[in-house]
């Protein structure tokens, strides 16, 4: 499971008083934590306002990069900002870029400028009309995607896409249709990544963390690749390993058992 740290987004109130305050203290603990829990990216994400994400966006990944060795995922909905941190080269190794979608020309804009490099790219299953609630029309929307990645050379290994899992409190069927989107698209493009943001299946539910990690567990099970999570909440770390195991994703548990000698499940801190 490749897991992209979310700990660093200006959503949260910690992150967004740093970032206005240019406490870089508060960033650099939040990219050690992450790295050390096991984290393959750390997401930067300043969703701030326009006018003044560019600056925060580079004044984040200079403080990530100055602390840790893990590839960093920025994250922006304006492609033309990220493209514009790509260009002036702002991140010293291919990381990952987050995100596109079919919305405008984002794929457009994003493709061109990592192909046939080590970039990762994040796709939304989203287009002009906003997110579809029924998994046939995400599924159309990832296979344009892929099909745009595959024309302008980004190597589709590099590719996740992400079937935007929706509230269970709306929509009973979100398990089952997170479930449809990710074979339907390993069934369509085997060596393209599936990934999620886990949390947001529990939105407006008491005891969060119970549906968080069955939702993990079942995404496992059904072949999710990646996922934008906290690597810092003990309890879903135990589970990826665990659910890695228990689907022979992980020869005879030695992850698992290497894991938690390490201390990143299974004991209080």
């Amino acid at each position: 499971m490749i897991i992209i740290g979310e700990k660093i987004n200006g959503a949260i109130p910690a992150v967004k008083a740093a970032i206005a305050a240019r406490d870089a203290e508060v960033i650099r603990q939040r990219a050690i934590a992450q790295t050390q829990a096991g984290a393959h990216y750390l997401d930067c994400a300043p969703s701030t306002a326009p006018e003044v994400e560019y600056d925060a966006m580079v004044w984040l990944i200079e403080q990530i990069q100055a602390i840790s060795e893990l590839p960093v995922c920025i994250d922006s909905p304006n492609a033309k900002l990220l493209a514009r941190i790509l260009e002036e080269g702002h991140v010293h190794k291919p990381g990952m870029v987050n995100s596109v979608n079919e919305e405008g020309d984002k794929c457009e804009t994003i493709f061109p400028l990592i192909a046939g490099t080590d970039w990762n790219v994040l796709g939304l299953t989203c287009d002009k009309e906003g997110i579809p609630a029924q998994p046939e029309k995400k599924l159309e929307i990832a296979k344009r995607i892929i099909d745009k990645a595959d024309h302008y050379g980004v190597k589709l290994s590099n590719l996740h896409i992400d079937p935007c899992v929706m509230a269970l409190a709306t929509m009973p069927s979100s398990m089952k249709d997170f479930e449809i989107c990710i074979q339907g698209i390993h069934e369509y493009a085997p060596e393209v990544k599936v990934t999620g943001a886990i949390s947001n299946i529990s939105f407006d539910m008491p005891a969060r963390k119970y549906v968080n990690a069955n939702c993990m567990a079942y995404a496992i099970r059904a072949g999710l690749d990646s996922a934008i999570m906290d690597p810092c909440n003990m309890d879903m770390m135990g589970t990826i390993y665990a659910c890695e195991a228990l689907c022979m994703k992980d020869k005879s548990g030695r992850k698992y058992n290497r894991a938690y000698r390490q201390g990143k499940f299974g004991v209080k801190k």
